[in-house]
């Protein structure tokens, strides 16, 4: 007797419909993946715009203590955003206005600071603290942006 096994069309049901849900699965972890790297392209996106924006910043009130040479040391001090000096003076007018800069483009917080530092022969250092905790995990919350130049 020659007694042949045929498979059955009926045993294989539902074999497609794990391929599919094994598709699915993989195809989900891959948009997932894809997700992930778009949120961290993001964040450093608004990372290095903070940073581009102390930069200019910091250009900012370098021309101005240009355009007051005779004054500059009178610059001299920190600036904290969430407590901007009131304008009065020309320098303290000017550091008001830099202040409220900083204030709109770094947050107005207390470790958003800004430091000028004039010396006498015209050389100035212009640093700026603020908080970066878009950075995430592995990074340094706090930046500094440290700008010298000559007046």
């Amino acid at each position: 007797m020659n007694r042949r096994t045929a498979c059955s069309p009926y045993h294989q049901h539902g074999v497609g419909l794990i391929e599919v849900l094994v598709s699915v699965l993989v195809l989900s972890i891959g948009l997932l993946g894809i997700a992930w790297v778009q949120t961290r392209a993001l964040s450093s996106n608004n990372s290095s715009m903070a940073r581009s924006m102390a930069v200019v910043a910091s250009y900012s009130i370098l021309d101005a203590l240009r355009a007051d040479r005779v004054n500059a040391t009178a610059y001299n001090g920190t600036v904290t955003t969430n407590a901007c000096p009131d304008p009065g003076t020309l320098v303290q007018t000017q550091l008001s206005n830099w202040c409220n800069e900083l204030a709109a483009a770094l947050g107005a917080v207390a470790n958003t600071t800004g430091e000028v530092t004039c010396a006498a022969d015209g050389e100035c250092t212009i640093t700026i603290t603020y908080d970066d905790s878009r950075i995430g995990a592995g990074g340094n919350a706090t930046q500094t942006v440290v700008t010298k130049g000559m007046l």
